[in-house]
Formats: C-alpha cells, sequence, structure tokens
C-alpha cells in the first residue's frame, strides 16, 4: 500500500500538473470503484482543481463549488499520468480523469479491486472520510508519547493504526522500528521515556528521508515506481538477507496479508520471534535465538 513519502510524491507530481486546470469529465472503466452515489460524478465535470492534499493515505483533488474528489489506492492501486494522445492500460484501468492538462489513470494490479474513489460536498463530508490518524509532523514528543500509549498495543500495531497516526503502514513501520532499535511486538504501555522519543524521532526521521529519496529519484517526472519493496531499504522485504548496520539476517514475522520484518541482533537482543505458520510446523525445532538459526 503506498504510504506518506509516496502519496506525498503523487500529491507533489499532480499539483504541477492540474492545479488550476479543469476536470473536464472522470470515465468508470469498472463501476465498483465508485463507492458513493451523491454526489453524482457528473458534478464534477468542468470544474477547476482548487487544490490537491493529502487525507491519511488518501489523495484530495478539491474542486470549486467544495466538491472534492477523494482517491484512496489501497494495496495495488497506482496513478499514472498520461498527456494528451497517451493510452492507458486497458485490462488494469479502473477509472480515468480527463483534465484540460492531460489524463490521470486509476490502476489497479490483481483482481480484489480495492482501490476507490469517493466524491463528497462540503468539508464536513471530507472530513467523515477520515480516519482521524494524526500527522507525526503535526505533533510534539509528548503528544505523540500520549496517543502511542492511550491503549496497550504492539508498537507495530500502534503505528499502522490509521485511528492514531497518519499514512503509516507495514513498509514504513518496519523501517522506522529498526531505526529506533524496537521489537515490533513491544508493547505501548511498556515502552520506557528514553524508548518513546527514540521511536519519536525515528518516525520524523525515516518519513523525512524517505519522502526525500523518493522525489529526487523522481526527478520532477510522475512516479512510475511505486511500491512497499526498495532494495534501500533496511529490513522491510528484506527476509534473509543481512542487516545493513549489523550483517544478522533479516527475520520475519507472517501474519494474515502482512508481514513483521525485523533484525533480530539489532532489536530483539537475538530473540528470534516466534511466527505462528513456523512455529506449527518446526515445533522445538523453532529457532530461539539468532545463534541459533542456521
Amino acid at each position: 500500500m503506498p504510504e506518506l513519502p509516496d502519496v506525498e510524491l503523487y500529491r507533489e507530481a499532480l499539483t504541477a500538473r492540474i492545479a488550476g486546470a479543469t476536470l473536464q469529465r472522470v470515465v468508470l472503466k469498472n463501476p465498483f470503484v465508485l463507492r458513493t452515489a451523491v454526489p453524482p460524478l457528473p458534478a464534477l465535470d468542468g470544474r477547476t482543481v482548487r487544490n490537491v492534499s493529502r487525507l491519511g493515505k488518501r489523495i484530495v483533488l478539491e474542486l470549486d463549488g467544495d466538491y472534492f474528489l477523494v482517491v484512496h489506492l489501497m494495496i495495488a492501486g497506482r496513478l499514472q499520468w498520461m498527456p494528451e494522445g497517451g493510452k492507458a492500460p486497458a485490462r488494469i484501468t479502473l477509472a480515468l480523469l480527463e483534465f484540460s492538462s492531460g489524463t490521470l489513470a486509476l490502476t489497479e494490479a490483481g483482481t480484489k479491486r480495492r482501490a476507490s474513489l469517493h466524491v463528497v460536498h462540503g468539508r464536513g463530508a471530507l472530513l467523515a472520510l477520515d480516519a482521524g490518524g494524526v500527522d507525526v509532523f503535526a505533533l510534539d514528543r509528548d503528544a505523540f508519547a500520549a496517543r502511542l500509549t492511550n491503549e496497550n498495543h504492539t508498537v507495530k500495531r500502534a503505528l499502522t493504526d490509521p485511528h492514531l497516526f497518519s499514512g503509516i503502514g507495514n513498509a514504513y513501520s518496519d523501517e522506522i522500528l529498526h531505526r529506533a532499535k524496537l521489537s515490533p511486538l513491544t508493547l505501548t504501555q511498556k515502552l520506557t521515556a528514553e524508548q518513546a522519543t527514540r521511536l519519536f524521532a525515528a518516525t520524523r526521521e525515516v518519513l523525512t528521508e524517505w519522502t526525500a529519496r523518493l522525489r529526487d529519484q523522481a526527478a520532477g517526472a510522475f512516479p512510475s515506481k511505486v511500491t512497499a519493496f526498495r532494495p534501500e531499504m533496511a529490513v522491510h522485504g528484506r527476509f534473509g538477507q543481512p542487516c545493513p548496520v549489523c550483517g544478522a539476517p533479516v527475520q520475519r514475522i507472517v501474519y494474515a496479508e502482512n508481514e513483521a520484518n525485523y533484525c533480530a541482533r539489532c532489536q530483539t537482543n537475538g530473540v528470534v520471534l516466534a511466527d505462528r505458520a513456523l512455529s506449527r510446523l518446526l515445533h522445538k525445532s523453532f529457532p530461539r535465538k539468532l545463534q541459533d538459526d542456521g
């Protein structure tokens, strides 16, 4: 799922291309991508784009007349910009947003069709789509810690909870926790003041650094390689590869459709966290210490 750095890059790229342009029409290639019926989609035709903003992991096109078109990419949704005459990939395109300056294609790989469009009128209706998570850059250390420890969850779950924090998902939470040298299973109410401070700093640092890195890589072009798996990452998606800090093999915990990646030496004092699937398979043979693994 595109997270804050990728969504922010999309926002910047769209601002440069459609701010002040006219949305001529929206063409649905898959009717299920539109999740609202009122206001009707044609109500947006001919309206000027006043601003492009971010609402958590959603991208918001603000149109005159207090109308908003909200794009949620979910896991496999992506955006593709096509200047006049460009052609969108037919099989995976869900919608085409035709502007006076070019066409934006909303695409989605796979068959689950989770990406969505919402059309709302009025800022109150827009805010109703907000899960309530706060941008970490709008918080100081104490407010971050208070929000983090209000309930007792693992730090991995807390960081990725859209009701607590805005724009952080599976990938960057792994990178943040590695930078903070914290186990993904550490309970938030067990965090020391020093650990909470470390986590706050790591969260801001990782998101800032990756936003700048992706911006430099794009070099003004529209983002075309939006992925949760990047070779420069420290641990996310790097199971079995060496940790860039200590060289120990990156470990993982698989759960549902996600996984947590971590370095046992840097984050868990050498303890290999129990993976539910592997634990059932290996029973007593499951390695509990890094030095026992392999």
